[in-house]
C-alpha cells in the first residue's frame, strides 16, 4: 500500500514502458508517413475516437470503482482480523480460571492459546500472498518491493512438534484453529472454564473462520474477466488510431499529445488491474504484514510482555 503522497515517475514507467513505447512509435510513424497514410485513406476524422475515448473514460472510471470496492473489502477484513484478535486475547485472559494450586498451569495453557493465534494470523497472511490465484495483471517483471512469504516465520510461535504438524498440513490456518478448539475442549475438561465461556470463545472462532473464508473468496474469484480484457484493448484499440486522427490537424505536436492522452487511459487501466487483486504481495496489496505485526504485538502485550516486536515501517513510502 502505497502510503507517500507521490509515487516516483520510474515506479510507473517501469510497469508501463512497453506500452508506452508502442503508443510512442505509433505517433512517430504516423507523422514521418503522413503522405503515405494520407494517400492510402488511412488518416481517419477525429469524432469517433473522441466518442470512443468518452465511451472508455466511463467504462474505466466503473471498473476502477469496482477494483477499489474489492481493495476496500479486502482492507476491512483484515480490519476485523485486529478486533477479534483483541477479543480473542481478552477472552483467554479473563473468562478462564482455576485454583490457586492450577494458576502457573493455566497461565502456561493461556500463553499457548495466545501465540498459536498469533501463528494463526502469520499463516492466514501467508496463505493468502503464496496460494494459487488468477491476477489480471500478470508481469514476468520483478516486483520493486516485496515482504519474505514463508511458513517458517511461524516457528517461533509454535512448539516443534505441533509446527511439524502445521507446516504439512494442507490449509494451515485451519489446522491451527482446530488445535485452538481442541485446547479449549482441554480447559473446560480441567474445569478452567465454563459452558458459558466456552460458547463466546468458540464464536470468536468461527469468526475467525469468516474472515478467513472471505479474504479466500477475493483471492480465488477473479474480477470478471469481460471487464479488463476488453478495456485492456480498447485502450490499445485507441492509442493506435489517435495519432491517425489528429495528425492532420495537429501536425508534429500531435506526438507528445496522443502520448500524454493515451498514458492517461493506460494509468487508469494499470490501477484498476492491480489494485483488484489485493493479496499478491505487490506495493498496491492490503498490509497484511504491517497489520500481522501489529496483531502479534497487541496479543504480547496483553500477555504482560515488554519485548514487542517492532513495528514494521514503510519501504521506499510502501508498506506491505
Amino acid at each position: 500500500m502505497f502510503v507517500r503522497r507521490n509515487i516516483p515517475w520510474l515506479w510507473t514507467l517501469y510497469y508501463c514502458w512497453p506500452s508506452l513505447t508502442y503508443f510512442l512509435l505509433v505517433a512517430v510513424v504516423v507523422h514521418f508517413f503522413r503522405e503515405q497514410l494520407l494517400y492510402v485513406g488511412l488518416l481517419i476524422p477525429k469524432e469517433p475516437v473522441t466518442i470512443t475515448a468518452t465511451a472508455l473514460a466511463i467504462f474505466l472510471g466503473f471498473k476502477n470503482g469496482q477494483a477499489y470496492d474489492r481493495w476496500w473489502e479486502a482492507r476491512k477484513i483484515w480490519g476485523l482480523a485486529v478486533n477479534y484478535s483483541r477479543a480473542w486475547a481478552r477472552q483467554v485472559l479473563t473468562l478462564m480460571s482455576c485454583p490457586e494450586s492450577e494458576k502457573a498451569e493455566l497461565r502456561e495453557m493461556q500463553e499457548e492459546l495466545i501465540r498459536r493465534h498469533a501463528a494463526f494470523v502469520y499463516a492466514m497472511r501467508i496463505y493468502l500472498r503464496t496460494t494459487k490465484s488468477y491476477p489480471q495483471e500478470v508481469t514476468t517483471r520483478k516486483e520493486l518491493v516485496v515482504m519474505r512469504n514463508d511458513y517458517s516465520e511461524c516457528h517461533r510461535l509454535l512448539e516443534q512438534q505441533e509446527f511439524e504438524s502445521f507446516i504439512s498440513a494442507d490449509h494451515p490456518p485451519e489446522y491451527l484453529l482446530r488445535r485452538q478448539g481442541e485446547t479449549l475442549r482441554e480447559a473446560r475438561d480441567k474445569g478452567w472454564i465454563s459452558e458459558y465461556a466456552l460458547i463466546h470463545l468458540d464464536q470468536t472462532l468461527v469468526e475467525f473462520n469468516n474472515v478467513q473464508g472471505r479474504a479466500e473468496r477475493i483471492k480465488k474469484t477473479p474480477f470478471p474477466r469481460p471487464y479488463s480484457f476488453f478495456q485492456r484493448v480498447i485502450v490499445l484499440v485507441l492509442g493506435t488510431l489517435m495519432p491517425l486522427s489528429f495528425e492532420r490537424e495537429m501536425g508534429w505536436i500531435m506526438i507528445p499529445m496522443s502520448f500524454m492522452v493515451s498514458f492517461v487511459f493506460l494509468a487508469l487501466d494499470l490501477i484498476g488491474s492491480r489494485i483488484e487483486d489485493p493479496f499478491e504481495n505487490r506495493a498496491d496489496d492490503v498490509p497484511m504484514s504491517a497489520i500481522s505485526r501489529t496483531i502479534e504485538r497487541n496479543l504480547f502485550e496483553a500477555l504482560g510482555h515488554d519485548d514487542l516486536p517492532p513495528s514494521i515501517e514503510p519501504q521506499h513510502g510502501i508498506l506491505l
